[in-house]
């Protein structure tokens, strides 16, 4: 997945003179996950280059160049890290557009290594989607595979608003051998990446491979469990997973974020409003606890893993409600 986000940035560097590559370290060092290795030597100083170690500036930076017809792409180092640029990016990023009536587009993309089971420490694991989600005027994408990451990072570098794109750690040594190319889906729509018929799994970025591993143990078990890859958080491809739902007549979300407001709440919510006259079971969801991100030994347990994505499927079979009112995984 690094590669294939080192040949989108290239790609889309060499296809618009507009379009510039900055952050801290992504110059000369090449990123800390070398995502943006060789680019600076390929596009020179002037187009890739290293900014001080202040979010907030590096943020408010690409605004006033998106305003004069660029088209920035920013890298906050760790998820956590972009903390310091969250008032830039709310009052002003995500605002500008409709507060000049469309008069001013914002082609922004702010790339965000995001998400666990790297070992990390605080501040190097959080999972803060829902805050960008939650945030009108921002479109929030996450890849799970290298051709996603590649066809999404093209696409979102040509879009003319404002764009979180999320990249899972974990996931950026996953290999895939896949022509690199920008067709395939939209930027705003969701796929099926294993067809089922007992019960629908919906995932993205990092806990996608996770979920991916349970419905083959499901299978091994007699559950034939649809797995659904989200990619675009905001806004929601509702049709794509409803569909689903609606033919397996239950549903588990599952993302690596806190429970209480996640993501997940969302999805869940949404789906029992449009798929309640076809669901067997209450939707659940398989979640990081309500905790701090904690420490690499701990990461373990704390993360969704293989057991507890098949333990709320086991919980979906039964008829008797009583047994699901013990909370989600």
């Amino acid at each position: 997945m690094a590669g294939a986000l080192n040949n989108a940035l290239a790609d889309a560097l060499a296809a618009d003179d507009r379009v510039l590559v900055f952050g801290e370290d992504v110059g000369t060092l090449g990123g800390v996950f070398r995502v943006t290795d060789g680019l600076a030597a390929r596009f020179g100083e002037q187009r890739v280059f290293d900014t001080p170690l202040a979010e907030s500036g590096i943020v408010g930076t690409a605004i006033g160049m998106a305003m004069n017809g660029l088209r920035p792409v920013v890298e906050m180092q760790f998820d956590a890290f972009a903390y310091p640029a969250f008032e830039q990016i709310t009052s002003h990023l995500a605002k500008l557009r409709n507060r000049t009536g469309g008069q001013v587009e914002l082609p922004v993309v702010i790339r965000v290594p995001y998400g666990g089971g790297i070992g990390g420490v605080e501040h190097h694991c959080d999972s803060s989607e829902v805050y960008y989600t939650h945030t009108a005027g921002l479109r929030v994408v996450t890849p799970a595979t290298p051709g996603d990451a590649y066809s999404l990072l093209r696409q979102a570098i040509d879009h003319p608003d404002p764009v979180i794109f999320l990249e899972p750690k974990r996931r950026y040594w996953a290999k895939e051998s896949v022509p690199l190319e920008t067709g395939g889906p939209g930027l705003d729509t969701a796929v099926v990446r294993r067809a089922g018929t007992d019960v629908t799994l919906i995932s993205y970025g990092g806990a996608l491979g996770t979920t991916l591993e349970a419905a083959d143990a499901a299978a091994e078990e007699g559950y034939s469990a649809e797995v659904i890859d989200l990619r675009s958080l905001a806004p929601f491809d509702e049709a794509t997973v409803a569909a689903s739902v609606r033919r397996t007549g239950r549903a588990v979300v599952v993302h690596e974020a806190s429970r209480f407001c996640g993501y997940g709440a969302e999805v869940a919510a949404q789906l029992s409003e449009s798929c309640f006259h076809y669901l067997e079971a209450p939707i659940l969801r398989v979640t990081g606890f309500d905790i701090p991100y904690p420490p690499p030994n701990l990461e373990q347990h704390h993360l969704p893993s293989v057991d507890r994505i098949l333990d709320a499927i086991e919980r979906l079979q039964w008829h008797d409600t009583a047994s699901l009112a013990e909370g989600d995984a």
